[in-house]
């Protein structure tokens, strides 16, 4: 595997599990609240846990099909980027975060034994209609996985604050 997409790929895996200088990775926000409030909404304009990781499940999905097929079909507007939560709590909690780790696996995979030279080469996107390269999608994908961990913390602690 090439140096840049290595240095990537690793700091993805480190939000997902490993420690880090920022504060707790995925695995360690997740653990710190119960199962049964994963469906939670500590205010009407926030997202409940199970939601943010539904939506980066959809995202997640997306982006190795544009790895994979050279173009997803995710777009903002779809029900799949933030499912319902009726449709969520059918899921449940322990479906939707196998699925979480399933995806992160996956999109691992399908970067795993690209060079350098793959982040050059170019995709469709269907959101903003043109054809980026690759480096776009990993780099956003990984800023939005980043973002959604820091919306996770704050979240999760509302959650936890609110309890008797």
């Amino acid at each position: 595997m090439s140096n840049r997409l290595n240095q990537l790929l690793k700091q993805y895996k480190d939000i997902q599990n490993a420690k880090l200088w920022m504060g707790e990775n995925y695995e360690r926000k997740i653990k710190k609240i119960e199962e049964d409030k994963m469906f939670i909404r500590p205010y009407p304009s926030l997202h409940s846990v199970a939601e943010i990781i539904a939506h980066l499940n959809a995202w997640r999905k997306d982006a190795i099909l544009k790895i994979t097929k050279g173009e997803g079909v995710l777009k903002e507007e779809m029900t799949e980027n933030w499912p319902s939560m009726v449709s969520l709590k059918e899921k449940g909690w322990p479906e939707l975060w196998r699925e979480h780790l399933r995806g992160r696996e996956e999109f691992i995979q399908s970067l795993q034994n690209k060079e350098d030279s793959f982040l050059e080469e170019t995709y469709y996107d269907q959101d903003f209609k043109g054809r980026y390269p690759y480096s776009f999608l990993i780099e956003g994908t990984l800023a939005h996985e980043i973002y959604h961990l820091g919306q996770l913390g704050i979240v999760i602690k509302l959650i936890k604050e609110s309890e008797p």
